[in-house]
């Protein structure tokens, strides 16, 4: 009975510890008052940094956590990020000019332990070799948008997020050079098959020109992923297999090239809902056509447990004039028309085309006759020259 009175007491202790503790990581907290000044932050990151960048405990994220910010510091090398402080939790580096990302890019040392968000976007990188990132086994968000990422297979590396053991965000909004989607398609197959991102659960790849995948199970080597952003692309349809992706919450297909949505693909999400109930599916901002091939998609809309965000602001376009969604009446009469007036196009190009060759034929018909009739004449002798032999062969008998 001693026992339980005393620990009922040390563990109402250790809460409210565990609660200032936590306090006194909000930003919201009104005690927290960093002693830090400009000047201050910028020796703190030590002569490495050249006096660049700012290295302090800040809000980040919602939490006061240890920054190193070299955002526009005029680097055209990493350097410097092999002297990161060992209590770094936040790097953002962005804004500077890479073009590349040499090997050990944070040293040969095993250290920055606390490390949990990269931040290299707007780096002008072009390649990232193999073995650039060691010593990230505990980051959890990798940010590498608006770079320019070779599509080039000499300069490509599938290997080089496969240190990323612990990586829950992947952030590669319009992170690629310019090029075909197929190469893109196969850049982005080979790192997802050879590096070890079995935790990630979102996936970034916004304005990256991408219409196709060359593999339609590009994304089931990400088991655990729950949200994909594939806004601001050419997509006409789902080109990817979404049945391995069993924890999938959240597609983000706005702004593509959709001007409806097939059959298959509203079957495939909702087999997706089967799985988890929860399914959520954008497709606001994409040229949709008013006319009878929409209808599937705006009664799948009325009866299926997939969420559809901004359903009600969905816009199609008929010309060049937007309207709101709504279902093309007379479908069965309009197809026969159309049937119709296709029967009857394709009729009178037959005649157009047989009226031409005619014409052809009477406009060339010297040159015709030159080049026929030795043809004739040459079948003629044939035909003489087997009568006789047929001929002589009876008179033999």
């Amino acid at each position: 009975m001693m026992k339980t009175t005393i620990m009922i007491p040390s563990l109402m202790f250790i809460l409210i510890l565990a609660s200032i503790a936590e306090s006194a990581n909000d930003c919201n907290d009104p005690n927290f008052h960093s002693l830090e000044t400009s000047e201050s932050s910028r020796l703190e990151c030590g002569p490495a940094f050249r006096n660049r960048c700012r290295c302090l405990r800040t809000c980040y994220d919602g939490h006061h956590q240890y920054v190193v910010n070299c955002t526009n510091t005029g680097f055209h090398d990493t350097s410097p990020l092999a002297h990161l402080p060992n209590e770094t939790q936040v790097l953002i580096f962005t804004g500077n000019d890479l073009e590349e990302l040499p090997w050990n890019v944070f040293g040969n040392l095993d250290n920055l332990p606390y490390l949990r968000v990269i931040d290299m976007s707007n780096n002008k990188i072009r390649e990232i070799r193999g073995k650039a990132y060691h010593h990230v086994q505990h980051v959890e968000r990798l940010i590498l948008d608006f770079n320019e990422l070779s599509l080039d297979p000499a300069r490509s590396h599938p290997r080089v997020f496969s240190n990323f053991v612990s990586l829950l965000e992947l952030h590669l909004t319009d992170a690629f050079e310019d090029g075909p989607p197929r190469n893109l398609a196969s850049t982005l197959h080979d790192i997802f098959v050879n590096s070890n991102l079995t935790q990630l659960i979102k996936l970034h790849l916004e304005q990256n020109e991408i219409s196709e995948f060359r593999d339609v199970n590009v994304f089931c080597d990400l088991p655990n992923l729950l949200d994909l952003y594939l806004g601001d692309n050419a997509l006409s349809a789902l080109h990817f297999n979404l049945s391995c992706l069993h924890n999938l919450r959240f597609l983000d297909l706005r702004r593509n090239k959709f001007t409806r949505v097939l059959e298959r693909d509203l079957h495939t999400m909702d087999n997706l809902a089967k799985h988890n109930q929860s399914v959520n599916v954008d497709f606001s901002g994409n040229p949709f056509e008013c006319s009878c091939k929409l209808n599937p998609f705006i009664k799948w809309m009325k009866k299926t447990k997939v969420f559809v965000r901004n359903k009600a602001s969905l816009q199609c376009y008929q010309g060049n004039v937007s309207r709101d969604f709504h279902e093309t009446k007379n479908c069965a009469k309009l197809l026969a028309s159309t049937h119709r007036a296709t029967t009857a196009m394709l009729c009178f190009l037959s005649i157009i085309l047989v009226i031409l060759v005619c014409t052809l034929v009477y406009l060339q018909r010297r040159k015709l006759k030159k080049k026929i009739e030795p043809v004739l004449d040459s079948v003629n002798k044939r035909v003489r020259y087997t009568s006789i032999a047929t001929g002589d062969n009876r008179e033999d008998v």
